[in-house]
């Protein structure tokens, strides 16, 4: 046994395990009763099966996982945490740690599925689950598994075929108010996510080069992005007027921040005036590079300009119509792809 900060501790080794643990008294007579009945535990192989956590809830895991991992990460993950614990907490919250198995992560994942939640939004709260269960597997020492890793995640279906129109666009233009029309023209020219849009600020912004630099990409990549005349006629205009509360660039109608729920109202609320159905302001990137694709720009310059790190993931936002598709078969009538004259040249070869 040992002092440390006026407490008694011991550290013991067994079997090549190590135990170092506080014995929670200042009484060394005390202390020395609870050492013996840890190395009595010890022998009888007890100690070991009982993990610090097996009387903890769920709740308890996430109020420590929140309060201690969450900081860590970007703002985006930690809201992303804060949705998926809400639909979490009323379904675990009491629940013991030992008692959450993985066939009551499975009755979960049906329970929301019930509710006609798609595959992506359980994944994520699958992801969380499973990361808080391994920080207190790995880290905390609460638990000795993770119940999590035993079951798989559900294949997703993300793919979407939504697009806007010419004449849609110009709709969703018109009945928006001014500070959002600017945010959407400038996406249909621009392709940025709306973090991205939102967290512009103009120390990232070269009106001179004619360029805009997103810093901090959903890859962890900064890329460069060339801005249109349309693009570059915003910002200028908006350069005029600078706020001198914010570096930020987009700002809402009375010179404010755009938190994210007020721009979802807004967005949504315009969508509604339009009669415009099934659409996402993520679908401006989609329209982005789907009219880039209809003109015959390269899907790895479109995949650039995203911000993808891969072509895989930039050929689920790139469409064709046939209008454009057609241009490509049109290499079928040149002189040197004539099949009439191919068969001709046969002919004469086998006579």
């Amino acid at each position: 046994m040992y002092k440390r900060g006026g407490v008694w501790w011991t550290c013991i080794r067994h079997n090549g395990k190590k135990i170092q643990k506080s014995l929670e008294t200042v009484d060394a007579r005390l202390a020395k009763s609870i050492e013996a009945k840890i190395r009595t535990a010890i022998a009888e192989g007890k100690f070991f099966d009982k993990p610090v956590g097996e009387n903890k809830s769920f709740k308890d895991m996430m109020e420590k996982f929140m309060q201690e991992h969450a900081p860590k990460v970007s703002k985006r993950t930690q809201e992303s945490y804060r949705t998926s614990l809400g639909n979490l907490m009323p379904y675990f919250a009491d629940m013991r740690l030992s008692s959450i198995t993985p066939k009551a992560i499975t009755g979960y994942k049906a329970l929301r599925y019930s509710t006609g939640v798609k595959p992506a939004t359980v994944n994520l709260e699958h992801a969380l689950l499973s990361k808080a269960f391994n920080l207190a597997v790995k880290e905390w020492e609460w638990l000795k598994e993770n119940p999590v890793s035993k079951v798989r995640k559900d294949k997703e279906n993300n793919q979407r075929d939504r697009w806007l129109t010419v004449e849609e666009a110009q709709r969703l233009l018109e009945s928006s108010p001014q500070w959002l029309r600017e945010i959407i023209l400038f996406d249909l020219h621009t392709g940025l996510r709306r973090g991205e849009l939102l967290s512009l600020e103009w120390d990232k912004v070269n009106l001179i080069r004619k360029v805009v630099i997103i810093q901090k990409s959903k890859n962890g990549k900064p890329r460069t992005i060339p801005l249109t005349p349309t693009a570059l006629d915003i910002l200028e205009e908006k350069a005029k007027i600078k706020s001198l509360k914010t570096n930020l660039v987009f700002l809402n109608g009375f010179g404010e921040n755009i938190t994210t729920g007020s721009f979802e109202k807004a967005f949504y609320n315009a969508l509604k005036k339009t009669g415009i159905k099934d659409f996402r302001f993520h679908d401006l990137r989609h329209t982005f590079a789907t009219r880039l694709a209809q003109r015959g720009v390269d899907i790895y310059k479109i995949s650039k300009l995203l911000g993808h790190q891969s072509i895989t993931m930039t050929q689920r936002y790139a469409h064709h119509c046939p209008e454009s598709l057609r241009d490509g078969i049109q290499v079928l009538e040149n002189p040197d792809y004539n099949l009439t004259t191919v068969v001709e040249n046969r002919n004469v070869l086998n006579a």
